[in-house]
């Protein structure tokens, strides 16, 4: 099958910085994929460059097979939903909605009735006379979505669409951008810098540091197995050993990764590994407790309702080694 998107050593510069930096990706038709970074990493130059926002410097963009570099923005076959949404806010919902098929001529029978139908789809029925200020957050996201898909793009961008939303309702917007996903069998890309985002929704995840792909890959392989010392630190928490406390912890002498929740406390005596606790961290569903140990500081995720030894005390420290990973490329 042709992939939705391609990136063949795609560079885009911005004066003297390398924004994107020779970057080869490849996005499957249909899936899920996730753009993972910190801020300035790359990630969102990607998206523009998929979009047609930006053009790159060098390499070449592939959209279905097709190059991209003479197809302006609005004959790509994607749309775009942005974190701020866009909305016009003297337009109803409805008009937000059926804005694009004005642009394309459409008429206006055919515009209201597709602009309903997309409504529908993203739960809000009944609620296209209202203007944006009315809405709840949450609510403007679904129109903005619903706006960007009722051109029917084969490629849905989402620039942290996300990011303004309480905690709660943000979660419950993942499920539903997911199954979202599902139904419509269309490629979503999204761009986050949330890693809990992209883990929970995306079939496969591109890990971007300083312009470049650090890792791609399924999100439990890149969580579990992380190809570098930044992947390991930026996707979830771990203990990132150096190539001496790997040695010491029984592996070879190289960089490893050691996840808080592959490490339990024990009895310090008879344990393969002793230390003294140093701090606790409580999580709600858990507590980080910082431990000393074979020269540095090594954490632990012991889940709630667990025992909790006090600081300064001395623990044993038990996992399985195949929970040690080392990271090759280090």
């Amino acid at each position: 099958m042709t992939p939705a998107v391609e990136f063949v050593n795609v560079t885009r510069r911005f004066g003297a910085v390398r924004a994107v930096d020779g970057v080869d990706l490849t996005v499957a038709a249909g899936s899920f994929f996730a753009m993972l970074g910190p801020s300035g990493s790359g990630k969102t130059t990607c998206l523009r460059l998929i979009a047609g926002f930006e053009r790159p410097d060098a390499g070449a963009i592939r959209i279905f097979g097709e190059d991209s570099e003479a197809v302006p923005p609005n004959r790509r076959h994607v749309n775009t939903v942005f974190q701020d949404y866009a909305l016009f806010p003297h337009l109803s919902v409805r008009d937000n909605v059926a804005y694009g098929l004005m642009v394309r001529g459409v008429d206006r029978r055919t515009r209201a009735d597709r602009a309903e139908a997309m409504l529908a789809l993203v739960k809000l029925e009944g609620m296209g006379d209202r203007r944006p200020a009315q809405l709840s957050g949450g609510q403007r996201q679904r129109v903005a979505l619903a706006r960007a898909l009722v051109n029917e793009p084969r490629v849905l961008l989402l620039d942290e669409p996300l990011g303004a939303l309480d905690l709660k309702l943000r979660e419950a917007m993942q499920d539903e951008l997911k199954a979202l996903q599902r139904r419509l069998g269309i490629t979503f890309v999204f761009v986050t810098h949330d890693q809990g985002e992209a883990l929970s929704m995306a079939d496969t995840v591109a890990v971007f540091s300083a312009g470049r792909v650090a890792q791609v890959g399924p999100p439990a392989e890149v969580y579990a197995r992380p190809a570098t010392r930044f992947v390991a630190d930026f996707v979830g928490s771990s203990n990132v050993l150096d190539p001496g406390v790997t040695r010491a912890l029984g592996g070879p002498a190289a960089w490893a990764s050691l996840r808080p929740e592959a490490l339990r406390l024990v009895a310090p005596a008879g344990a393969a590994l002793a230390g003294r606790v140093v701090s606790h961290r409580y999580l709600g569903a858990g507590t980080r407790v910082a431990v000393q140990a074979a020269g540095a500081e090594l954490t632990v995720l012991v889940p709630a309702g667990q025992p909790l030894p006090e600081p300064g005390a001395e623990v044993g420290l038990s996992f399985d080694p195949a929970a040690l990973h080392v990271m090759e490329g280090a």
